[in-house]
């Protein structure tokens, strides 16, 4: 089946990108076959070289659409709650959390490309709009500017703490919390790191 027949502009590369998130899910970043990917998607084998280079072009595709939808789940976890109010750190933090739960072979592969990510642009992006989220977040809370050397490096230390319990949860070193359990921790973290201002 030719990818004419089957798809309008733009929405092959999209099928494809989510055959191989499937893949990756289940076999790894470097365990998927593109061949099985094609056959997901339901198009010849060459149809990926018509909007990829190569492997690791397909896997940039992949990482930058996952931290699309990261960013997406964080924002909307802040955007619940109105600025100030410190449920917004801990909604946050379960957002992240539950991203890496939900797509962990993935989430692996975003901070695992060998490709250097501050020399890519796209990628940078990304990368700097979900800090940006946090460091706003950590502003409004202190009624700071998130420009504020103090707002970025509390929203840094958020970031490392959430970032290590999550690769020690996907690496079997503690057991899943409960819902519970988590919210308390997560609490208890950014009362810790963010302080309440007046």
């Amino acid at each position: 089946m030719s990818e004419k027949q089957n798809y309008h502009h733009g929405e092959l590369r999209d099928a494809l990108v989510e055959a191989l998130r499937e893949l990756i899910e289940r076999d790894g970043p470097d365990g998927f076959r593109i061949a099985e990917a094609c056959r997901i998607a339901g198009v010849s084998t060459a149809a990926p070289y018509k909007h990829f280079k190569d492997r690791a072009d397909m896997l940039r595709a992949v990482c930058l659409s996952a931290m699309q939808r990261l960013e997406g789940h964080m924002m909307d976890a802040a955007d619940a709650f109105p600025a100030g109010d410190p449920q917004r750190v801990v909604r946050l933090g379960e957002a992240y959390i539950g991203f890496a739960r939900a797509e962990p072979g993935v989430f692996r592969l975003m901070f695992g490309l060998t490709e250097d990510h501050k020399d890519d642009c796209e990628l940078k992006k990304l990368s700097d709009s979900a800090e940006d989220i946090v460091a706003r977040v950590v502003a409004d809370q202190m009624k700071i500017s998130p420009d504020d050397q103090d707002a970025r490096l509390r929203a840094y230390a958020l970031w490392c703490f959430v970032h290590g319990h999550c690769f020690l949860e996907l690496d079997g070193k503690v057991d899943p919390h409960t819902p519970e359990t988590q919210s308390a921790l997560l609490g208890m973290i950014a009362t810790s790191i963010v302080p309440l201002t007046a």
